[in-house]
C-alpha cells in the first residue's frame, strides 16, 4: 500500500509538471505576418506560398497543420518522406532554428533562424502569406 501511495505522489508530480506544457513543445511566440514577410525572404530562393510551385523545395502554402514530406510532385529526401510529422507552429519552430539537427538527413541546406521572434514572424506569415 505504501508503494502505491508513493507511485501516486510521483504520478501526481509528474502529471503536474508534464501537464503544464513546461517540459512539452509548446506554440512560439506570438508573430508579426508583415514582418514574416521580411524573413520569407531568406527562403524565397528556394520555397514559394503558391500552391503547387515547387522549385528547390516545396511550395509553403498551406504548410501548417500538413503531413511533412506530403507536397504532390516534390521529390522530398528519404528523412524527410519517413519523418512522420506534421507541420505544428511548435514544430516548424523547432524545425527552422536548426533543420538538419531537428531532421538530421534533410536534403535542405539552410542553417536555421536563430532568432525566436524571427521564427515567430516566419511562421505568422506562413500561415496567412499576403
Amino acid at each position: 500500500m505504501r508503494n502505491l501511495v508513493k507511485l501516486t505522489a510521483i504520478g501526481a508530480a509528474a502529471a503536474a509538471t508534464f501537464g503544464s506544457g513546461a517540459l512539452l513543445a509548446a506554440d512560439p511566440p506570438a508573430g508579426n505576418a508583415a514582418a514574416g514577410k521580411v524573413v520569407f525572404a531568406k527562403c524565397a530562393a528556394c520555397h514559394t506560398v503558391v500552391a503547387g510551385q515547387n522549385r528547390l523545395g516545396p511550395s509553403l502554402a498551406g504548410v501548417i497543420g500538413r503531413k511533412a514530406g506530403s507536397v504532390a510532385g516534390y521529390n522530398y529526401s528519404p528523412a524527410m518522406k519517413a519523418a512522420n510529422r506534421t507541420w505544428t507552429k511548435a514544430e516548424l519552430d523547432a524545425y527552422l532554428a536548426n533543420p538538419r539537427v531537428r531532421l538530421p538527413g534533410v536534403k535542405m541546406i539552410f542553417a536555421g533562424l536563430p532568432s525566436p521572434q524571427d521564427r515567430a514572424n516566419l511562421i505568422a506569415y506562413l500561415a496567412a502569406p499576403q
